[in-house]
């Protein structure tokens, strides 16, 4: 009878020793990882780049599970415009026309399921936060991991009017004209992670 329960102990020792093995925390390298945004009006568009902060990824039997990604809000620049025009366009992305910088200095992606898409991409399915609002949303990734590192690349669309960004928006405002900005915009995600 002891010798069963040797036995068993010892099975459910290394099950659970495998299993905790198998799970692996992997953190960004924001020295490969950018993020790049892109938004459109009616007379042409925008874009620039935004600094991830920080951000880490759950790996179990060397599958992407789930994951975090915090941007820095406050790092947002425009790529497109030089001198006060630049200066102009990213004091107003700043402000409380948009993403009200000075109360939310960062926005979150959370990741809490990756399911098999088409073409080699996968189809994540999370939360997106921009000034402190959340929304579920869904987009398709191509992600690779070896040997633990992750190499991951997204492109996700976002309508700014449910993070309460109604500046220009033809839904909420009449008679714009030519000064119409898209409810959509663009975030472009590139990260590698280990």
């Amino acid at each position: 009878m002891r010798k069963i329960i040797l036995s068993a102990t010892l099975v459910l020792s290394t099950v659970l020793g495998t299993k905790a093995h198998n799970n692996t925390e992997i953190k960004i390298n924001n020295s490969i990882s950018s993020v790049e945004w892109i938004g459109k009006k009616v007379t042409g568009q925008h874009n620039g780049g935004i600094s991830i902060k920080e951000g880490t990824f759950q790996l179990h039997d060397g599958k992407l599970e789930k994951g975090k990604v915090i941007i820095d809000m406050t790092t947002i620049t425009c790529a497109d415009l030089t001198g006060e025009l630049n200066q102009k366009l990213v004091g107003h992305l700043n402000s409380k026309d948009f993403f009200d910088i000075e109360n939310n200095k960062t926005a979150t992606l959370d990741i809490i399921k990756i399911a098999p898409g088409k073409d080699g991409f996968s189809t994540v399915s999370g939360n997106l936060t921009i000034k402190g609002i959340t929304k579920p949303i869904e987009f398709s990734a191509k992600i690779d991991v070896k040997e633990g590192k992750l190499a991951a690349f997204a492109e996700l669309k976002v309508d700014r009017t449910l993070y309460d960004i109604k500046y220009g928006s033809g839904k909420f405002f009449d008679s714009l004209g030519d000064k119409t900005i898209d409810d959509y915009f663009t975030i472009k995600f590139k990260i590698g992670a280990h």
